[in-house]
């Protein structure tokens, strides 16, 4: 066998990851408030990008027709004959954006935090400017649920005072409102409650003492049977213990408050539903027409016509994503209307199970495709504001042959529960085969399952006496 060195040419296929194609991918992914920050940076970033001033109508100001010929398709497109043939590129809008008024209302006005409060209480009250100091370093170290994360020793160490008045000092800021704030532990917290609110209930404050563990497993009857009470009266001080506040500072908590902008409405017309994709908050691109003016002038040397040819064609690959964006993702949420039309007119009983499989074979796309066109983004339906992988749940089996979806499954378990008896709950199994009565083939796990991440407690839990 010979061997040696020699050329060969050889013709192959390969896909290959384009610059173009990682920005497809990656608007594709984008939410609406993700995407408009994109457009953003991207107008600051690329000077021959700029926001097409609307007129009445609604239409971009100087907008025309996109061009869909072979020439447009091209990476490196000639730009002059492009331009004088009138037609480049804009992004379309369905919906025309609306300038919201300014109103006061519009604008939220500061809480104050916990230790602002505390501060505010400890200035009104009559202290030496010792004691005030002492108070400013304990409050700095409650935390914003309202317990204190430092010891006495270490305030008296740091404030060098003595123990009993650091001591006396915590006191008072006990005694501050909310009422449990400056509590060591959970047991500290409601004792300093009882305190304050007068209940004069020694079987509750016995339970407070002693018997918190035991009542947060549900061992009611052990620690009824260990104080000497009726299940009655046990039950009777639990409610009265669930009134209070295990997080006094909860109420003061920097807001997290999370604005959801929904990237597809679908709203009901006569009986059809219909598909928007919410684009109303992007901005429309255009090209600056200084660099347009720039390429037909013959003056201009080589190396600026290539660089504003590089922005063009930046540009150009920029709209024509958002572009492909906004059709992916009609495409899909139009499938999942049309799929899940049960769930939309009769509730979430009738939500069925649906895979990223199916909607990539019904649009004609592939899987990964359809997951990022759903991924981080949320849908608008008459039945509520939805994300869109909540569409896309497994099942179990039924009587009929198919399939019901996990979250009509849940739904039904949590309707059975707010039914049951408080005095004789429905165990697991009991609901595993009311379901199967039902059609549902499940088994007794999966219903613990399912009630667990609807945030339903154990039978032992929910049972009243």
């Amino acid at each position: 066998m010979r061997l040696g060195v020699g050329i060969s040419q050889e013709q192959t296929q390969k896909l290959m990851m384009t610059p173009e194609l990682r920005l497809a991918i990656q608007i594709l992914q984008f939410s609406a408030v993700e995407l408009v920050e994109y457009i953003e940076q991207q107008l600051l970033e690329n000077p021959v990008l700029e926001v097409a001033e609307e007129t009445q109508d609604g239409e971009p100001e100087n907008s025309e027709p996109e061009k869909r010929d072979k020439e447009s398709d091209k990476f490196d497109i000639e730009w002059e004959n492009y331009f004088d043939d009138s037609s480049y590129i804009r992004q379309e809008s369905a919906v025309n954006r609306e300038q919201e008024s300014l109103r006061f209302d519009n604008f939220i006005a500061e809480v104050p935090t916990l230790q602002d409060h505390l501060m505010l209480q400890l200035s009104l009250a009559r202290l030496s400017h010792q004691e005030i100091s002492i108070g400013e370093f304990l409050i700095g170290n409650i935390d914003d649920n309202g317990y204190l994360q430092c010891t006495i020793d270490e305030a008296t160490e740091q404030c060098k005072v003595s123990y009993d008045a650091a001591e006396r000092l915590l006191k008072t800021i006990q005694g501050f409102e909310p009422f449990g704030v400056g509590a060591r532990d959970l047991r500290e917290c409601l004792l300093i409650q009882y305190e304050q609110l007068n209940l004069n209930d020694e079987l509750l404050k016995q339970v407070i003492s002693n018997y918190l563990q035991e009542v947060a497993e549900g061992k009611i009857m052990k620690a009824a049977k260990q104080l000497g009470v009726s299940l009655q009266q046990m039950q009777q001080a639990i409610d009265e213990l669930k009134l209070m506040e295990p997080k006094p500072g909860r109420k003061f908590s920097p807001s997290s408050t999370r604005y959801i902008v929904p990237d597809v409405a679908v709203e009901k017309v006569d009986d059809e539903y219909v598909v928007l994709v919410n684009d109303v908050s992007s901005p429309r691109l255009t090209v600056n027409r200084v660099y347009r003016d720039m390429l037909k002038e013959s003056k201009s040397d080589r190396e600026s016509r290539e660089y504003v040819e590089s922005r063009l064609n930046s540009a150009v690959w920029l709209m024509r994503s958002i572009e492909q964006r906004r059709l992916t993702l009609y495409k899909v949420t139009k499938c999942v209307v049309d799929f899940q039309r049960d769930f939309l007119d009769r509730g979430i009983k009738f939500l069925k199970p649906m895979n990223l499989r199916h909607v990539a074979d019904s649009v004609g796309v592939h899987e990964s495709t359809v997951s990022r066109a759903t991924a981080n983004k949320y849908i608008q339906t008459p039945r509520g504001v939805f994300e869109m992988k909540f569409f896309f749940s497994g099942g179990v089996s039924n009587s009929q042959g198919t399939y019901t979806s996990a979250e009509a499954v849940k739904k039904i378990i949590q309707e059975m529960v707010e039914g049951e008896d408080p005095k004789k709950p429905l165990s697991d199994q009991k609901l595993a085969e009311l379901l199967q009565e039902k059609g549902v083939e499940i088994s007794r796990r999966t219903v613990a399952k399912y009630r667990d991440e609807i945030g339903i407690p154990a039978t032992s839990r929910r049972r009243r006496y």
